[in-house]
């Protein structure tokens, strides 16, 4: 039997974390892993410190695609992905999340009659508002092989008719990345670079284009980071589409103004990780920081209507809330007073996901 070529694509921050577990388990299984990186995140800030830090080694191919609307970068993507899969020819296209690198990476394999790897499918928020939630759709639809996070995913691919030896239950890649990285994340001691004490801080991020594009929301923002701020010192990680917005309306000075608020510059996953881990009460709207929270055991408010990953919040410590400045500021209170329900640890989120995953991989090889 021939070496497996699996050649896994990759765009943002997120997907780093995703690829990292499965191209390390691929190669300790004897198959031969290619990376790709779109450049879809182009900041060296958000990027390439992610690559460094998980232990990937330099993309084979980098194809920095930059930004633009949804429609130039899935194209820009599509064309020059294109180029790679004929020059390459793997076995197997992996994909990862749902950002606009995963569907464009997808239809130009599955057009070339390319199988396709789907990690982290079947999540929905069921909000077609959200690009990402199209782009998981599209994806799950044709994708060949679909690996799956929790409960959830499965049932969601079971109404949409996906047959059931498409789909494989495998657990949780992003955690697997986060058990592998705990340790040094320790060690760098984030939380006292900043000036904060272990579970004596907020960490809070915003980054969503509903939540940080308009005036309104950023206003928000600001009166909840000024609310928060009289409780417990809060760190944010300034994400660069967060910083411009706040700067263009005329924000930022009021920001910086807040007293008790340390806002410092993109993080790298160590930091943090750490920052996480060490906090008191996490504020965020991202996706894949309801999923950490819920593994670390750190309550976690996340500002949406809605979240693809419920898992973080039946089993987990997460909690939708409003972005409404005078709501969050109140749960965060009764949180720190001690309010907190109990939480497990969703099934086979055990850092083993992406073991499972190559096993999967590799056995369709061998079939």
């Amino acid at each position: 039997m021939s070496q497996l070529h699996v050649l896994s694509v990759v765009g943002a921050r997120p997907n780093f974390m995703k690829v990292g577990p499965v191209h390390r388990a691929l190669e300790a299984a004897g198959a031969r892993s290619t990376i790709v990186h779109t450049g879809q995140h182009y900041d060296a800030r958000m990027s390439d410190v992610f690559f460094r830090q998980l232990g990937l080694p330099e993309p084979d191919f980098y194809l920095g695609i930059g930004g633009g609307s949804h429609a130039e970068q899935t194209a820009r993507v599509m064309m020059a992905f294109e180029e790679v899969l004929l020059e390459v020819k793997p076995d197997l296209v992996l994909v990862v999340g749902d950002v606009n690198s995963t569907v464009a990476a997808t239809l130009v394999a599955v057009k070339l009659h390319v199988p396709v790897a789907h990690v982290e499918a079947g999540l929905r928020s069921g909000d077609r508002r959200m690009p990402e939630e199209i782009n998981r759709l599209c994806t799950d639809a044709i994708s060949d092989l679909l690996f799956v996070t929790e409960q959830s995913g499965l049932d969601n691919l079971k109404h949409e008719g996906t047959p059931d030896e498409r789909v494989h239950f495998v657990g949780n890649v992003m955690i697997d990345s986060l058990v592998h990285a705990r340790e040094a994340a320790r060690e760098l001691g984030s939380p006292a670079a900043h000036g904060v004490e272990p579970g004596g801080y907020i960490l809070m991020t915003m980054h969503r284009p509903s939540n940080v594009d308009t005036q309104e929301p950023l206003e928000e923002m600001v009166r909840l980071v000024e609310g928060l701020a009289e409780m417990l010192p809060v760190v944010l990680p300034a994400h660069p589409r967060t910083a411009g917005n706040l700067e263009k309306f005329g924000l930022l000075d009021r920001l910086k103004a807040v007293e008790g608020l340390r806002l410092i510059e993109p993080a790298g996953y160590l930091e943090f990780l750490g920052l996480m881990e060490g906090a008191a009460v996490v504020v965020t709207d991202s996706g894949g920081v309801q999923e950490e929270t819920t593994f670390l055991g750190v309550p976690c408010l996340t500002l949406r209507e809605n979240t693809e990953r419920p898992a973080t919040i039946d089993l987990g410590t997460n909690e939708l809330s409003p972005l409404d400045a005078a709501h969050v500021i109140g749960r965060v209170r009764s949180i720190l007073g001690g309010e907190r329900a109990g939480h497990r640890v969703p099934p086979l989120w055990d850092g083993k996901a992406a073991e499972r995953i190559a096993a999967v991989l590799i056995g369709e090889k061998g079939a």
